[in-house]
């Protein structure tokens, strides 16, 4: 089932009126990054406010996922002894079917999988499980009413779903739609009932060929009308296709790797009568007694014309259920892709009951500032080549665009200007241009605007450090070779810069450089090409378009959405060992050996250790977000890993590492001195991103550059024997809404025509068959056309996205190669080191971008 946005607050609020002190605790589900964090600071406040105890359950990937299940969540079941209760995934789940990953499955004895549970899933990834879209109904709402077209609709639950005089409580899945699901996926909705409606199939010999020699068992048709549609019976032995079809329409995209289950996507369906019928009624008696019992029954032989409409009719079935498994197949085959930040979403749902204050709206922007700090965008994890608005206007595109500026309009609502201060409007930095490093008062935690330049923890190193490791200068003046440096010491020059007080700290740097810093850099950053690397100035047209966040807390600090967004990954990225590290320094060999025999100290065969570790830290950032010291403290973090980035790329650059496959670019990350860093994933994209966005910069001039660069970046855990690898897309970072708007004007005319067409097609079918039959060769010709026309209106939908976790799976069933697949990320896997050759040669013949 799935939420509408316009009903967001609706079970929150039978949650406030449904909780007692003998109520079970609610259990938060949170995934290890920014976003998810941030979600989870909103929704426990909100939590605490309302009394309503709760646990925090930090999840890394699938085998976490599933532990907290069998420990968490079955316990919860009335089946073991339990009262029910209520499950929050944030960040965790959207992609797979969670009935089963958490246990949550019914048996033969006991129907109810649920056992009271109600799972709410909050979650950005996409593409979306249908299953949990669609079906994850509770068990007397699935065996509901169902009328006699076969359609199953729920009296308060109307195709999956959810309508205002929805009782919750009874258990079930519920998705959280940002909007996506009722403007999108209309026409999967619409495959998946349909497909779910159709009578499974028995069919015993090949698929008639309107022959007249045909046997009369190819033309019964056998309705398993009381099973469960887990899978569909297949066909013939002879049609292994549709075999395979059948299990392409499963989410593929994400199988836990302790477990080789297949994952369903149709749910479980109610007893119902048969579509077709070759037998006689009378045969077991009269169903009505209308009609007098005959003495000696005798069944009626079906005629040569009888024969021919039964098997055309299952034809038909048998198309219909190719044409809606298509649908359902070409969903999941669209590659991932990245929709509203669920930090957003929370805050639509504190501001929809009216609890939204300055707090609740930090976290939103922090965790909607994060994102593009790990490549994610609506084509799914990689580089965005829409820069040229400044600040961190590439993210999302004109939807992304529409979620900063409420976010702004927030910013002026909840922080008005101060009526008492004298040096008004000025001050705040909105109208001069002047990046804000202090507050205005001891006092201050207000959020204000500011026009943020592209760089990197500015207010927290020098200027030339904050540029020097900045990824979008770095890319775009080759930061990493002797010429690059050279190229920013002569920016820095044309500003009236002098490089020694450009490595001075920000905050003390001479107060007229600062002031006029942001003119110059609009003067000069377009003679090198960086057009986008300040937000441009605000106006009656575009607004603040592009300017970032800052807030104060007092004297204490002063930061920036993205600074925080740095930090708090850093945090989750880098943990204790990487605080050593940047204490100690990474220049001597013997402190690296050292650093490297305490890592392996923390890890085992399985990583289940090490995941532990990476919950330890969770803790650590979920704590620096309401904490400025803790979040100074991580500074250092933060530092040592962007001088890792940089030290690592140019490293793999200038040696000319990287190898230029036939879909894709690829490097190895296996020796220097930083390459303990780059073992967790979220670092091993942040080096991937720079790197992408440095080889994008290289061939933008190339005549024939593709869609992007695709690359794939491999890096040692020498410790555990395995390569974390990491995919990401190129060049496709950004929506273009109005040539989706086109398409879908396209797409309409099409539906049009093809609509008219099958009623014509539909007329003449009726009148050949009251003529005395059909022309079969017409019907296929016809439902050949059809699926032509939906080839072409949807050809362009998956453009751009990131494919790599359908090849990654791809690459796996076909090879048999040693691959764990955890992460929540589809681009992410471990490989042994044994089986990285062969991974990366079968890869690089998959389609890696759509």
């Amino acid at each position: 089932m799935y939420l509408p946005r316009d009903l967001i607050s609706h079970l929150y609020n039978h949650l406030i009126r449904s909780q007692h002190a003998q109520s079970p605790p609610v259990v938060l589900l949170v995934a290890l990054e920014p976003d998810a964090l941030c979600a989870c600071r909103i929704l426990t406040a909100l939590l605490k406010r309302d009394y309503i105890q709760h646990n925090i359950v930090p999840v890394s990937g699938y085998g976490d996922l599933a532990r907290a299940g069998e420990t968490q969540v079955q316990p919860m079941r009335t089946q073991n002894g339990g009262s029910g209760g209520t499950v929050i995934c944030l960040g965790v789940g959207g992609l797979v079917d969670l009935g089963a990953v958490l246990g949550l499955e019914a048996t033969e004895d006991d129907e109810d999988a649920t056992g009271g549970v109600e799972i709410w899933v909050i979650d950005a990834r996409r593409p979306w499980n249908l299953g949990n879209v669609f079906g994850g109904r509770p068990p007397e709402m699935a065996l509901g009413e169902v009328n006699g077209n076969a359609r199953a609709k729920a009296p308060d639950v109307d195709f999956g779903q959810i309508q205002r005089h929805y009782k919750p409580g009874r258990g079930g899945i519920i998705v959280y739609d940002d909007g996506d699901i009722n403007e999108e996926l209309g026409t999967e909705k619409e495959a998946y009932f349909q497909l779910d409606q159709l009578p499974p199939i028995d069919d015993d010999g090949r698929e008639s060929d309107g022959s007249d020699t045909e046997s009369d068992s190819d033309g019964d048709v056998v309705l398993n009308g009381g099973g469960s549609s887990k899978k569909r019976k297949s066909l013939s032995d002879a049609e292994d296709d549709e075999e395979s079809a059948d299990e392409d329409v499963r989410p593929r995209q994400r199988r836990r790797s302790n477990s080789e289950e297949s994952i369903s996507i149709t749910p479980t369906r109610p007893p119902k009568r048969g579509l077709l019928s070759t037998s006689n009624n009378g045969i077991n008696g009269s169903p009505s007694g209308s009609r007098s019992p005959s003495p000696t029954p005798q069944p009626t032989i079906p005629t040569h014309d009888d024969q021919k409409a039964t098997r055309r009719n299952r034809r038909r079935l048998l198309k219909l259920r190719r044409k809606y498994e298509a649908v359902l197949h070409s969903y999941y085959s669209l590659g991932a892709s990245y929709s509203e930040p669920i930090s957003s979403l929370l805050y639509s749902l504190a501001g929809e009951i009216g609890r939204e204050d300055n707090n609740f709206l930090w976290h939103a922007i922090v965790g909607v500032s994060s994102l593009e700090l790990y490549g994610r965008s609506m084509t799914g994890v990689g580089i965005s080549t829409s820069l040229d608005a400044g600040g961190s206007a590439g993210w999302g595109g004109e939807r992304g665009e529409r979620i900063r500026q409420v976010l702004r309009d927030e910013v002026r609502r909840l922080n008005p200007p101060d009526p008492t201060d004298a040096r008004g409007e000025p001050a705040r930095g909105e109208t001069s241009g002047v990046i804000p490093t202090t507050a205005r008062s001891p006092t201050d935690t207000s959020i204000r605007l500011s026009p943020e330049p592209r760089f990197l923890l500015i207010r927290h190193w020098s200027l030339y450090d904050s540029m020097l490791h900045s990824p979008y200068l770095a890319s775009r003046l080759h930061l990493w070779s002797d010429t690059g440096r050279k190229r920013l010491h002569k920016l820095l020059a044309k500003m009236g810069v002098s490089l020694v007080q450009s490595r001075q700290s920000y905050t003390h740097m001479d107060m007229d450089l600062k002031k006029g810093l942001r003119q110059r850099l609009l003067k000069y950053a377009p003679m090198y090409g960086l057009d986008g690397l300040v937000p441009p100035p605000a106006s009656a047209g575009r607004g603040r378009e592009g300017w970032g966040f800052v807030r104060s807390w007092g004297f204490k600090a002063c930061l920036s959405a993205v600074d925080v967004g740095v930090i708090v990954g850093a945090i989750l990225e880098v943990g204790k060992a990487g605080a050593h590290l940047a204490a100690a320094g990474t220049t001597t060999n013997n402190g690296w050996d050292g650093r490297r025999a305490e890592k392996k100290e923390l890890v085992d065969e399985d990583g289940q250790l090490e995941g532990e570790e990476y919950v330890a830290r969770f803790w650590s950032a979920y704590d620096a977000l309401e904490n400025v010291e803790a979040l100074k403290h991580a500074l250092p973090h933060a530092q040592h890993l962007h001088r890792a980035i940089l030290r690592t790329g140019a490293a793999l650059l200038a040696k000319r590492h990287i190898r230029h496959l036939k879909a894709f670019r690829m490097a190895v990350v296996k020796d220097g001195p930083d390459v303990a860093l780059f073992t967790h994933p979220g670092a091993l994209t942040k080096l991937a991103l720079w790197l992408g966005d440095a080889l994008a910069a290289q061939e933008k001039d190339a005549p024939a550059r593709g869609r992007g660069t695709p690359l794939v970046l491999a890096g040692l855990h020498d410790a555990r024997g395995v390569y974390v690898v990491v995919g990401t897309g190129g060049g496709g970072g950004v929506v273009d809404w109005e040539a989706r708007r086109e398409r879908a004007e396209r797409r309409a005319v099409v539906a049009a025509r093809r609509a008219e067409r099958s009623a014509l097609k539909a007329r003449k079918r009726e009148a050949a068959e009251a003529a005395g039959g059909g022309d079969d060769d017409d019907e296929e010709e016809a439902e050949s056309e059809e699926e032509e026309d939906e080839d072409e209106g949807d050809e362009e939908r998956g453009a751009g996205r990131n494919r790599f976790g359908n090849a990654f799976q791809e690459v796996v069933d076909e090879t048999g190669a040693r691959v764990r697949i955890d992460s929540f990320e589809h681009c992410v896997v471990e490989v042994r080191k044994e089986d990285l050759s062969a991974f990366l040669e079968s890869l690089s013949l998959k389609a890696v971008v759509g």
